[in-house]
């Protein structure tokens, strides 16, 4: 399995996603009264140990469709059968799914129904303040596996676009360009620490390139323009919105030093747990790999078989 990084990645992004679940939306005091140690079961959602939810399945979509090549139109169809026909569910059943991605969702279902794809390829440009949400950020992982190897203003483009199939801003585009730009590095056998500092000088060369507005780029200074992790673990926040998100996976990824440690670090500091877990858990599947985290974790992970096929097609694909 460690020679596999893309099972690495996806079964990284699944396992903390299933990981985070129990503990959705609890604060961080409570958590740090109760710290989670281990793979369980109920909790927020009452759902058996394993049960992983939209961070992954959306993953899994994208992962599919790429199988296929890079098509947005394709990728809609799979997010659309996620969300009407619940594909891609780890036990059947839609939950946790978004504000944000449920009417993007809706969006894209109007946009095939009248053919205008013009319009899926072109509505990066119509994004608001109000879609930077970390639901593109948790589900970019498998984009690495086509964006590779390619010029960084490239890179942007393709992660732009793909973002905005639910998250249309600028923001939250960059914010999986640096999730992304970071993982290549990681791909390509970097330390993560010489990783991390290689990917802040890749994004600002990026930024002089396009002309990155300033009032974008200072909300990246932690990431970017400082070290994450001389941030306190008490000043990171982890909600919602992209920037709290990329921040807090950044930290714990950087700072612990396995993959358990990394995802159960992140789902302490509560609130968004099972997203900032996937996220969290791809960069730590990547570099780490998986054989040392618990065996319990491997079999009780919902659809484990499905997710390594799937892998094996994607990587297939592009290696």
């Amino acid at each position: 399995m460690e020679n596999n990084p893309v099972i690495n990645g996806l079964l990284g992004v699944a396992m903390g996603d299933a990981l985070g679940v129990p503990f959705e939306f609890k604060r961080s005091y409570t958590m740090k009264a109760n710290p989670a140690t281990d793979m369980v079961g109920y909790g927020t959602h009452n759902l058996p140990a394993g049960t992983w939810s939209d961070d992954t399945s959306l993953t899994l979509c994208l992962a599919e469709s790429l199988v296929s090549g890079y098509d947005l139109v394709d990728m809609s169809k799979k997010f659309m059968a996620w969300r009407y026909d619940s594909h891609w569910t780890a036990r059947g059943k839609l939950f946790d799914i978004g504000k944000t991605t449920r009417i993007a969702i809706d969006r894209l279902n109007t946009y095939i129904e009248e053919d205008d794809f013009e319009a899926i390829k072109t509505q990066k440009w119509a994004g608001n303040e109000w879609e930077n949400g970390n639901g593109s950020l948790m589900r970019i992982l498998p984009l690495l596996f086509y964006i590779k190897g390619k010029p960084i203003q490239e890179q942007f483009d393709i992660v732009w676009e793909v973002s905005a199939l639910t998250h249309r801003h600028i923001r939250a585009a960059m914010s999986c360009m640096i999730y992304l730009r970071l993982a290549e590095h990681l791909l390509n056998g970097k330390e993560k620490t010489e990783a991390y500092t290689k990917m802040q000088e890749d994004i600002m060369g990026l930024w002089e390139k396009m002309n990155f507005a300033e009032e974008e780029r200072i909300h990246f200074v932690p990431c970017i323009a400082k070290d994450i992790t001389t941030m306190a673990r008490e000043d990171l926040k982890s909600g919602g919105y992209v920037i709290e998100a990329l921040e807090a996976s950044l930290w714990c990824f950087l700072q612990e030093n396995s993959y358990a440690e990394a995802v159960l670090s992140v789902i302490n500091l509560g609130h968004d747990t099972d997203t900032t877990a996937a996220i969290t858990g791809g960069l730590a599947g990547l570099y780490y790999g998986l054989n040392e985290v618990p065996e319990r974790w491997h079999q009780v992970l919902a659809r484990r078989g499905d997710i390594v096929a799937l892998a094996n097609q994607l990587h297939a694909k592009y290696f």
